[in-house]
């Protein structure tokens, strides 16, 4: 396909597939997605879990958020399919085609995202409940777990606590030895999903006599287990849960000392990297939705898609939406193939939380603008959406935290590269046994990645060029004015600087997707686009900043770059991939 951008001529690869359908495809539909990437039996599970939605129907759907049902029907039918055991369960522990697949898992987290963030809840909290038990050695409650998900029980990790927050150093769940070489356990968890109805909690604690760390499970029916309240005002019960007393045995000890602390981070690594899969659900659906009654509502002499300034901001939305996608799902790869000498998924999971999270805040906020009052009214999918777009970038650490771990790798990224081979797409149905057997948590800085330079110079688009430009003198700022030990303690400082360093990153991983999945060129382009337009805002406000050096300043204004902006790509953009989705899906009523 040949696409005149008014600079150059964009050629897309020629290979098998055809680029306007591979782009076309890239966003859910529930009634024509075909998942053909995914086995038999998953892609029948996947479908019929949208069944199962789309004949509860949107009505039913809102009144069971408005009611603050449990959904107790939704966990009927994952026990009545097997949804949570078949997707769930590792391999060893079960029989096909139960796996632990992340690329099938992430079908599912977006499904579930799609059709409201309670859903998709209960299944994050089981999988992080379920991390601890499947790294651990305890064989006899891996068995008893593996029967349970069987049964159709849910999972809670209690990990936070109400003073301390997720603060693992200052964990006040104590275990007390006894004469007998048991514990009794004694103190409280908050903020702990299923913790009403888990058949384990996984529970982070201290042994009182030495202070080593523990992690164990708990049963949420046991009478020493004290279920305090709901903290939410939601579907979901999200505990605060007592312990008094509760006896432990060292059968129902999952790891100690410092295997406990590697636990409790891996298994935030293996759940945190579903948040950015639950915001590509609800902007899908919110698209849909706000495109249908924008397309369908005529003021003024003209449909509300006439008017210039909404056609560029559903372009926008939609530019920003598939940047998410084709992020997320390149980040499976790197999950898929990590192992003790490649560990470049701790760079992009903390990304699919943490970028593609707040890039949704952004595909709504869009949206919105479009939809104005719309958005508000009690029938929409919408009003959703808006309220629980916001809670992903603030779960499994903050947008705070998360960045301070991805500026420790800007070093190695930047300029200590390392050599890997190219990274096929990981579709295949295998386990992903090195999720539960990630290791030490230590030792960040020996992290090396692929050369960034190789898949941004395949590209010879307007937009990346530019884009280039500002990733050099990004580099020019990291080479000739470093950041001050003053300034790296300075954390607003450390956070602008990271929002740079994180879109370059962003646009490696969009950039070797759009290649292995053969993506429209223009989207590509129209991408970076907008990544210019973000990379020149994050470089004004670090020019701001009251510690940045003049040095520094030079070169933030010096980043602040204007687009190649192409009204014939917008068009194409426009007519082939957004407009094209009017009346695509509704959900059943």
């Amino acid at each position: 396909m040949l696409l005149n951008n008014g600079n150059t001529t964009i050629k897309n690869s020629q290979n098998h597939k055809d680029p306007i359908k591979a782009t076309q495809n890239l966003l859910l539909n529930p009634k024509t997605t075909s998942y053909e990437e995914l086995d038999h039996d998953s892609r029948q599970l996947v479908k019929k879990t949208i069944e199962f939605f789309e004949h509860k129907g949107k009505e039913q759907l809102k009144h069971d958020d408005h009611e603050r049902v449990w959904y107790a029907d939704f966990l009927e039918f994952s026990k009545k399919e097997q949804l949570f055991a078949t997707f769930l369960t590792p391999e060893k522990l079960g029989s096909a085609p139960q796996r632990w697949d992340t690329f099938r898992n992430c079908a599912i987290n977006e499904v579930l995202g799609f059709y409201g963030l309670s859903y998709w809840y209960t299944w994050q909290v089981t999988i992080l409940g379920l991390g601890p038990i499947w790294m651990s050695n305890n064989t006899t409650i891996q068995q008893k777990t593996a029967k349970f998900l069987k049964e159709g029980a849910i999972f809670a990790f209690g990990l936070s606590e109400k003073e301390h927050g997720a603060d693992i150093y200052t964990s006040d769940m104590i275990l007390t030895p006894q004469t007998d070489g048991t514990w009794l356990a004694n103190g409280s968890k908050y903020y702990i999903g299923n913790a009403n109805e888990a058949a384990l909690v996984s529970t982070f604690g201290k042994f009182g006599d030495s202070g080593e760390y523990v992690f164990f499970a708990a049963n949420s029916q046991h009478e020493k287990y004290e279920l305090v309240k709901n903290v939410l005002n939601s579907q979901n019960y999200v505990a605060e849960y007592k312990l008094n007393d509760y006896p432990i045995a060292e059968q129902d000890i999952l790891a100690k000392g410092r295997d406990a602390w590697d636990m409790a981070l891996n298994t935030v690594n293996v759940g945190k990297f579903n948040l950015g899969w639950a915001s590509i659900g609800i902007c899908t659906h919110a698209f849909h939705e706000a495109l249908n009654h924008a397309a369908n509502r005529y003021l003024f002499d003209h449909y509300v898609t006439d008017f210039v300034h909404v056609r560029q901001l559903f372009v926008d939305a939609y530019v920003r939406l598939a940047a998410m996608k084709l992020f997320a799902l390149r980040a499976i790869d790197y999950m898929r193939i990590a192992g003790p000498e490649d560990r470049r998924y701790l760079l992009f999971t903390p990304m699919v939380k943490m970028k593609v999270t707040t890039q949704g805040e952004e595909v709504i906020n869009a949206l919105w603008d479009v939809i104005a009052a719309k958005g508000f009214e009690k029938d929409m999918y919408f009003e959703m959406a808006a309220r629980d777009i916001r809670a992903l970038p603030k779960l499994e650490g903050t947008v705070h935290v998360n960045m301070a771990l991805i500026v420790k790798f800007m070093a190695n990224y930047f300029f200590k590269p390392g050599k890997y081979t190219d990274t096929p797409r990981q579709t295949e149905p295998a386990n992903d046994d090195f999720l539960f057997q990630q290791g030490p948590t230590k030792g960040l800085g020996k992290t090396r990645f692929h050369d960034y330079r190789k898949i941004y110079n395949e590209y010879d688009l307007p937009n990346v060029r530019i884009f280039k430009k500002q990733i050099r003198l990004l580099k020019l700022l990291l080479v000739i004015d470093k950041p001050s030990k003053e300034q790296i303690k300075d954390f607003d400082f450390l956070l602008n600087l990271g929002e740079l360093f994180t879109l370059v990153v962003y646009g490696q991983l969009i950039l070797e997707n759009g290649k292995l999945m053969q993506i429209d060129h223009a989207l590509i382009d129209q991408i970076f686009e907008v990544m210019i337009r973000d990379f020149s805002k994050f470089a004004l406000q670090l020019y701001t900043k009251g510690s940045t050096s003049y040095i520094q300043q030079k070169i933030c204004t010096r980043m602040v770059k204007r687009p190649a902006v192409n009204k014939k790509q917008l068009d194409h953009l426009w007519e082939t991939y957004v407009y094209s989705m009017k009346d695509q899906y509704t959900m059943n009523p």
